[in-house]
C-alpha cells in the first residue's frame, strides 16, 4: 500500500524518474538532484543561488563527487531539472524513516495545506497538501492541489498511499468529512479533527452538550473527562482545558466517532493584564481507553506545532515565501526538496534550522555524508 521508507535523501532522489531524453543525458540524474539538494542544505534559497554556489565550489565538488565526465552539470542543466522534473514522480513519495510513537503507542500525523506565496506573485497558484509527522516533525508525503481541486479532493489519494496503522490523522475543519473519516478507519488509522461552521449541526450539538452537561454525578466519570495545562512564555500566560465526552457517539451518527471534544484556551498578556479566550470543538475515533483527555491534548497541540516547526521554517529560514521561482514545476520541486532537507535535519537532531545551515555551510564533506553520499 505504501512506498518503502527511505534511509537517506540520496535513496529518494535516485528513485525519482528522469524526464530527460537519452540524447540529453550527459550527467547521471542522481548527481543533478544531489547538487540541488546540496545547494539548499548550504542555505541557498533560489535556483540562481544554487547554481552560483555549485560554480563557486566546483573544484571541491569535483574532487568529492568524481563525476565521470570530469566536470559538473551546467547552470542551465540544473534549471531545466527543476522545471521539468515529473511532479507525479514525487507526488506521493514518502519521506525518510524516523517514526516515533507517543507514550500511548499512537503517532500523530498532520494533514495540512500550505500555499507558496512567492510563486503566486507571478500568477501561479501553488498550494500543497502535506502529511507531516508530529514528532519529530518530518514531512512524509506531499501533493499539489490543482487550480480546479481543493484539499478535500486531494486528501483521499494522499492518504491512500500510507500505512495508517497506529497513526492518528489530525486536520483542521475543512477536512472534517464523512468519506475521509471512513477511509482513515478502513486503512487502520484514527482521526482527530476540528469541528467548525462547515458542520453546523455537529458543532451546535457539541457546544450544547458541554454547556448543558446531562450526566449525573455518578455518570460523570464514565461519560466525561477533563485535562488542563498551563504555559508561560513570550510575555503571556496560556491556560488550556480539554474536555471530552462519549455522550453524543450514537446521536451524531458519524463514521467511527468515539468522543467529542471542547478545547478552551485562555491567554493573559502579562504586561497589560489583557485576557482573551477561544473555544474550539472536535471529534475523534479514539475511545477513552485508548486515548484519554491528556493524550488527546498532546495530539491536538502536536498538530498546531506544525505551523511553527515546518511552515514557518520553510518560509523564513529557507526563503520559500520570498522566492520568485515560478516557471514550470520549479516551485513544487523546490518545496519537495526543502521538505526533504528539513526532515533530514530534524532527524539529525537539529532544533535550530538556521544553526544547522551555518554548520553545514562550512563543511562540504559532512554535508555530502548527511545526504547519503560518501566522498
Amino acid at each position: 500500500m505504501a512506498n518503502p521508507q527511505y534511509i537517506t535523501i540520496l535513496d529518494i532522489l535516485a528513485d525519482i524518474p528522469d524526464p530527460r531524453k537519452d540524447r540529453g543525458k550527459r550527467h547521471p540524474w542522481w548527481l543533478i538532484l544531489l547538487l540541488l539538494a546540496l545547494g539548499l542544505l548550504q542555505g541557498e534559497d533560489t535556483p540562481y543561488g544554487i547554481g552560483m554556489w555549485v560554480q563557486a565550489n566546483a573544484p571541491q565538488l569535483i574532487e568529492a563527487l568524481q563525476p565521470a565526465r570530469g566536470y559538473l552539470p551546467s547552470f542551465s542543466t540544473l534549471y531545466r531539472a527543476l522545471q521539468d522534473m515529473d511532479i507525479e514522480g514525487v507526488k506521493y513519495r514518502l519521506g525518510l524513516s524516523g517514526s516515533r510513537q507517543g507514550a500511548s503507542g499512537l503517532q500523530g500525523v498532520a494533514l495540512d495545506g500550505k500555499s507558496i506565496r512567492g510563486a503566486q506573485k507571478f500568477g501561479n497558484k501553488v498550494h500543497l497538501l502535506s502529511l507531516v509527522q508530529h514528532e519529530p516533525p518530518i514531512i512524509l508525503a506531499q501533493a499539489e492541489v490543482g487550480e480546479k481541486e481543493n484539499e478535500i479532493s486531494v486528501a483521499p489519494a494522499l492518504l491512500a498511499k500510507m500505512d495508517l496503522r497506529h497513526k492518528v490523522i489530525t486536520a483542521d475543519a475543512l477536512l472534517t468529512q464523512r468519506e475521509l473519516c471512513s477511509q482513515i478507519q478502513t486503512q487502520g488509522g484514527d482521526y482527530l479533527l476540528v469541528v467548525k461552521d462547515n458542520q453546523p449541526k455537529m458543532k451546535e450539538a457539541i457546544a450544547y452538550l458541554f454547556d448543558n452537561p446531562p450526566w449525573t454525578k455518578s455518570e460523570k466519570d464514565v461519560e466525561y473527562q477533563c485535562y488542563s495545562t498551563s504555559d508561560k512564555g513570550h510575555g503571556r500566560i496560556e491556560n488550556r482545558t480539554l474536555e471530552t465526552s462519549i455522550t453524543l457517539n450514537e446521536y451524531l451518527d458519524w463514521p467511527g466517532l468515539q468522543q467529542v471534544l471542547k478545547r478552551t484556551t485562555r491567554r493573559i498578556i502579562v504586561k497589560t493584564g489583557e485576557i482573551s479566550e477561544s473555544v474550539t470543538y472536535g471529534i475523534t475515533s479514539l475511545p477513552p481507553d485508548k486515548a484519554d483527555a491528556r493524550t488527546l491534548e498532546r495530539l491536538w497541540r502536536g498538530h498546531w506545532a506544525i505551523e511553527n516547526r515546518v511552515h514557518y521554517v520553510r518560509d523564513v529560514s529557507m526563503g520559500e515565501d520570498a522566492g520568485r521561482s515560478h516557471r514550470g514545476n520549479t516551485p513544487v520541486v523546490l518545496a519537495f526538496l526543502r521538505n526533504l532537507i528539513l526532515s533530514l535535519l530534524r532527524l539529525a537532531g537539529w532544533s535550530s534550522i538556521p544553526n544547522a545551515f551555518r554548520f553545514y555551510r562550512a563543511r562540504l564533506y559532512e554535508s555530502l555524508q548527511l545526504l547519503g553520499h560518501s566522498p
